[in-house]
């Protein structure tokens, strides 16, 4: 029983809380998507212009997500493994972004301009639903394990572990506690050098 308790406490402590997070700083980025998505295909920058268009709209709204989710889960998903070099964990971030775009771009292509699917239902079903779902599996696991992995020899959480080890190489050691015996401990010590003596 208390096996499995540790075994359910990694879990929630490796992966469930980093999950849980996760999904709140998607769902929040999942609504500035659909809502940018729809709006300009409304026509939000004008009629007919290619940021109306399915892809146009698709890719503008997922850009504008992909940053707000960096910044999100930066400093509060993945807040301790987050890189010194932040430029190139963003490079990374915005990389695994755009795969996962491309998923819901590919589904979206697939449903509008294969299937015949052209309302505006059918786009976010295609982009909004199952592009969503395959594409967010897809970022989970690159950003967990790559983009904001433990292992990076730049992430915020390594580079303690390696100041800690230094500390522990170089540092002076404490001084050792001065060693106390009993007072009878003391006494017997003194008749046994006294006899000794006397006995010299």
């Amino acid at each position: 029983m208390l096996r499995r308790g540790g075994l359910l406490r990694r879990a929630w402590d490796g992966l469930i809380t980093y999950a849980l997070k996760f999904g709140v700083v998607g769902l929040l980025g999942l609504v500035i998507d659909v809502a940018l998505f729809n709006a300009l295909r409304l026509g939000l920058l004008g009629d007919d212009g290619w940021a109306q268009s399915a892809i146009g709209a698709k890719t503008i709204s997922t850009s504008v997500a992909i940053v707000f989710n960096w910044i999100g889960n930066r400093y509060w998903t993945f807040r301790h493994h987050r890189r010194r070099n932040y430029l190139r964990e963003f490079a990374e971030y915005v990389a695994v972004s755009l795969g996962g775009m491309a998923i819901s771009l590919g589904c979206l292509w697939v449903s509008h301009h294969v299937l015949g699917y052209t309302s505006l239902l059918a786009d976010n079903i295609a982009s909004n639903v199952i592009g969503l779902g395959l594409g967010t599996a897809f970022r989970f696991l690159l950003y967990r394990y790559w983009v904001f992995g433990h292992h990076r020899a730049d992430g915020l959480s390594n580079l303690a572990r390696v100041e800690e080890a230094q500390r522990a190489l170089f540092e002076e050691p404490p001084e050792p506690l001065p060693v106390h015996r009993a007072p009878a401990a003391d006494a017997r010590a003194d008749q046994a050098s006294e006899a000794w003596n006397q006995g010299g």
